[in-house]
This record gives C-alpha cells, sequence and structure tokens, in this order.
C-alpha cells in the first residue's frame, strides 16, 4: 500500500506545474500583458494613414506601402523634394521621414 501511495504523490506533485500554465492561459483578456493587447488592436487604413502624414503638409502624395507595423507614404514637397514619411500601423502617429 505504501508504493501505490507514493507513486501516486509523485505524479500529483508533477503535475502541479502543468495545472498553473493551463491557469496562466486562461487569463481574462483585459489582464493580458499590455504588449499583447498592442498586437490585438486594429491597425489604421492605408488611406488613414496618408491622410495624416499628408496633414498640414505642402506638396502632393506620390503613393504608400505597408511595410509590416509602418505604413511609408512618399510625398513630394514644392520645389520637387521627394520624402517617405513613415506612419505607425498601429498608433497612427508620424514617426519619421527621410
Amino acid at each position: 500500500m505504501i508504493r501505490p501511495s507514493a507513486i501516486l504523490l509523485a505524479a500529483l506533485i508533477a503535475a502541479a506545474p502543468l495545472s498553473q500554465a493551463v491557469a496562466q492561459d486562461r487569463v481574462p483578456r483585459g489582464d493580458r500583458p499590455e504588449r499583447q493587447q498592442q498586437e490585438d488592436r486594429p491597425r489604421i487604413s492605408v488611406g488613414e494613414a496618408v491622410q495624416r502624414a499628408s496633414s498640414g503638409r505642402q506638396g502632393r502624395f506620390l503613393g504608400a506601402s505597408n511595410r509590416g507595423d509602418t505604413v511609408v507614404v512618399r510625398w513630394e514637397y514644392p520645389g520637387g523634394r521627394v520624402a517617405d514619411i513613415m506612419v505607425d500601423a498601429r498608433t497612427g502617429r508620424v514617426v519619421g521621414e527621410r
């Protein structure tokens, strides 16, 4: 009788970390880490990125491309200078220009 109870005890001890891992997978959506929530947020459209990039700028729109987490808007300023304006696809913020 001592043997089966020792085996049962060992099995319960081994299974304890597994039950904790399963419980972590069941965390409600509002309690997930912020990074995971950011990944779940809807992305802005290319059209909206173009609107945000062109806001307050003179010149004309030449084209746009979606590059993962960034939308690159090609813009021609008066005088002919061409620039690429980077817009964060998750937040819609203009993050740079080159």
